[in-house]
């Protein structure tokens, strides 16, 4: 696929495709257990997109979600891998969906709740990781329930422990993995809200930039290369997010 002189232009102002990676999220980034180097399905589709371009790749890496949209909307990157959300969509222009995960809510053993409908009532505290995804959609969306935010989606159920919030709320592979390591813990059936993953670029780099964007997560879901690289990376209970519409 050829791609507009002017359109590699808008991506790569600084030369370089610098792409924002968000390694709180362990569906989608983390780091390589024998180099230390950032790896996982993120990474592999900024490389894809680089390779389209024709252009070097350059990781930009933070630890949270809210750092990764910063960057992108002041311009610090030029693409990055976000959660779809309306308040981050003031400055970020959204591909659809590639990959969807589910949020859920992690208690004590000895809690009271039972079900994630219960969740939202006057004096239950819910533990979120400040400016993620599942922390904008909890803050419109509970009406009753006390949000505390931990500074990374990752430190959620230690906060959660530390502070005695009454819930743990996150990326349900994320609270999966904590619950291995930290035992009296329980998962409240279903979950709260499906995460849908896209990608994204300052929406002041233009329509036609944030078209080819859009139009390189298509075929990377409809060609197979979302999971695989799923699959590569031992990724479960994740999803390959269906067609744009």
């Amino acid at each position: 696929m050829t791609l507009d002189p002017t359109i590699i232009q808008a991506f790569t102002p600084t030369g370089k495709l610098r792409a924002s990676i968000n390694l709180g999220n362990p569906i989608l980034a983390g780091r390589d257990p024998a180099s230390g180097e950032p790896a996982g399905v993120s990474i592999d589709l900024a490389r894809a997109f680089a390779e389209r371009l024709g252009v070097e790749l350059e990781l930009v890496v933070w630890d949270s979600a809210g750092k990764s949209v910063d960057a992108v909307t002041n311009e610090q990157a030029d693409i990055g891998f976000f959660a779809i959300d309306p308040v981050r969509g003031a400055g970020i222009a959204f591909t659809d969906a590639y990959v969807l995960i589910e949020g859920a809510y992690v208690v004590r053993d000895g809690s009271p709740l039972r079900e994630r409908d219960a969740v939202d009532r006057e004096g239950v505290s819910v533990m979120v990781g400040k400016g993620s995804a599942y922390d904008l959609y909890l803050t419109r969306e509970l009406k009753h329930a006390r949000i505390l935010r931990a500074p990374t989606s990752p430190a959620v159920v230690e906060a959660f422990l530390a502070e005695n919030a009454d819930v743990a709320a996150g990326v349900k592979q994320q609270l999966e993995a904590d619950m291995r390591r930290l035992p009296g813990l329980r998962m409240l059936p279903g979950s709260f809200m499906t995460i849908r993953q896209a990608m994204g670029t300052p929406k002041g780099r233009g329509p036609a930039a944030a078209a080819a964007l859009a139009a390189f997560v298509e075929d990377m879901k409809a060609g197979g290369f979302v999971a695989q690289a799923l699959q590569r990376h031992g990724i479960q209970g994740a999803a390959v997010a269906p067609p744009a519409a």
